[in-house]
């Protein structure tokens, strides 16, 4: 459990979506929202009565049209932000239909997995960082 257990405690259904060239989606979050002008892997709150892989499919296609069609879970991070604890389970994610847009008006890019420490991730992303780059210089 996160140290400061009076921070609101919110869990996320994170996809890492990696193209056939290995390229990764980032999104930029908007500025009104936590961490708001900081890129993220895309993703949205597992709502009650949801597994994370139901969250996950809702959210890439609500938020980029994406149709989920396979994944399978990479890492759990827990992070405690001063106003917020977060879990994120993340999910590799390479098996989708659709081509990509910005369903909510956030900026998204493909990237390279060397360009992602190029962009600035909140702090919880870090360990998602470590992880991409840890498998596809495995799987080379």
């Amino acid at each position: 459990m996160p140290a400061n257990t009076s921070a609101k405690s919110v869990h996320v259904a994170v996809g890492v979506i990696v193209d056939k060239r290995q390229n990764i989606l980032i999104a930029l979050r908007p500025e009104a929202s936590h961490q708001g002008g900081l890129w993220e892997f895309p993703g949205g709150k597992v709502e009650q009565n949801e597994t994370v892989e139901q969250a996950l499919s809702r959210e890439l296609y609500e938020e980029l049209g994406l149709v989920f069609i396979d994944g399978h879970p990479l890492l759990e991070v827990r992070h405690d932000y001063t106003d917020k604890a977060v879990l994120l389970d993340v999910w590799w994610v390479d098996s989708f239909t659709g081509q990509a847009e910005s369903k909510e008006g956030q900026a998204i890019k493909w990237v390279s997995p060397s360009a992602l420490s190029d962009y600035t991730f909140p702090a919880a992303n870090k360990p998602i960082i470590t992880a991409v780059h840890k498998r596809l210089l495995n799987a080379v």
